[in-house]
């Protein structure tokens, strides 16, 4: 087995992985036992005896088959409801033999689609054991693929928080549920500050990974920072260290690993092209506000703001559709109207111009 001796997102399980001769990955009956305590799968008090007998036997044999008539035994409509989805999950991974097939299975419309958060923690553990072992700025970028984002715009930077980490600090202010209480009861409560990944904020969070503070450090998105010159002169310059930088670099990691493509990926201020070709929107809101520019629609400034990164994608062209060869595909990245950020692998996956 090629183990991970210190597991960073423990949720995601990407230890109880076995590579296989293409390097892709076959869960082990370790890694199902960890899916079935799954907080959406924990029995409570209220669980009745057949749910009990049923988590007990899977973490006893974590493949073993389960029948229609076991499930709809369970007193609970939702937790029936929950465990048929991840048995389904279970029996979609054991069918494609890894998590790579799997994924790429439902993507592409072969196979049911799971609840979204099991795709997520699939595209986490892969990403768990592809990613190099100490690079923050990689593995925080990462994130971006298997987890939303809450994004804020402060004095010309672009910021993104994880966004479960930044709801539960604006609701509890790092008290928990005390915090909660007392913010519903309408105290007035310090605001906590997450810490914005840098060179001294690194170590910290590579120990985080595996803790119960993993997930808090804030990606700095900003691209290009501005210098004023004397005699009025302002200079543009691109930051080497901007986590659009980062994300590009995963992006290619992410194609080079699932399609064995190699990419060249590189973050732009703007799309300045009279040819441009094709284009790919990371997420929802990326796609319709590109999909509106190439078409020569108006699109409102404030609607704009919310694209928060650009890219150009480059690949070989024997392996690009003959109408795009020696044309670069452009991919946009954007927040919603309420500062939301869900970028969707799947998109990048399913819509390049391939031959």
């Amino acid at each position: 087995m090629n183990a991970i001796d210190t597991p960073p997102w423990p949720e995601a399980a990407a230890e109880h992985l076995q590579s296989d001769a293409r390097g892709w990955h076959r869960p082990t009956p370790a890694f199902w036992r960890v899916f079935w305590g799954r907080p959406e799968l924990a029995l409570v008090s209220e669980s009745c005896p057949a749910e009990i007998a049923l988590s007990a036997r899977l973490q006893a044999d974590p493949l073993a088959l389960v029948s229609e008539a076991e499930v709809s035994a369970l007193a609970d409509a939702d937790a029936r409801d929950n465990w048929r989805v991840a048995l389904a999950w279970r029996d979609t991974v054991l069918a494609g033999g890894t998590l790579e097939a799997a994924w790429l299975a439902v993507v592409r419309g072969e196979r049911p689609v799971p609840a979204p958060l099991f795709l997520d923690l699939a595209v986490q553990a892969i990403l768990a054991r592809i990613l190099p072992p100490d690079h923050a700025m990689l593995w925080r970028a990462a994130e971006l693929l298997c987890r939303a984002q809450r994004i804020s715009l402060n004095a010309g930077r672009v910021l993104a928080a994880d966004a479960a980490v930044a709801d539960t600090l604006q609701d509890t202010a790092g008290l928990g549920d005390m915090g909660r209480l007392l913010r519903e009861a309408g105290a007035t409560l310090p605001e906590q500050a997450l810490p914005v990944l840098g060179a001294d904020t690194a170590a910290d969070y590579l120990a985080q990974r595996a803790s119960h503070r993993a997930h808090r450090h804030v990606l700095d998105l900003t691209l290009d920072v501005q210098q004023h010159l004397p005699h009025g002169l302002t200079l543009t310059l691109q930051r080497a260290d901007s986590g659009l930088k980062a994300l590009a670099a995963v992006l290619s990691l992410w194609l080079q690993h699932l399609l064995g493509l190699r990419a060249q990926i590189e973050p732009l201020p703007r799309i300045d092209d009279e040819r441009w070709r094709w284009h790919i929107g990371l997420d929802a809101e990326a796609s319709a506000i590109l999909n509106a520019l190439y078409q020569g629609d108006a699109v409102p400034p404030q609607r704009l703001e919310r694209l928060v990164g650009l890219f150009r994608l480059r690949l070989d062209d024997a392996v690009m559709a003959p109408d795009v060869r020696g044309k670069p595909v452009y991919l946009g990245l954007a927040m919603d109207a309420q500062g939301r950020l869900k970028l969707k692998p799947q998109n990048l996956v399913l819509n390049l111009p391939l031959a």
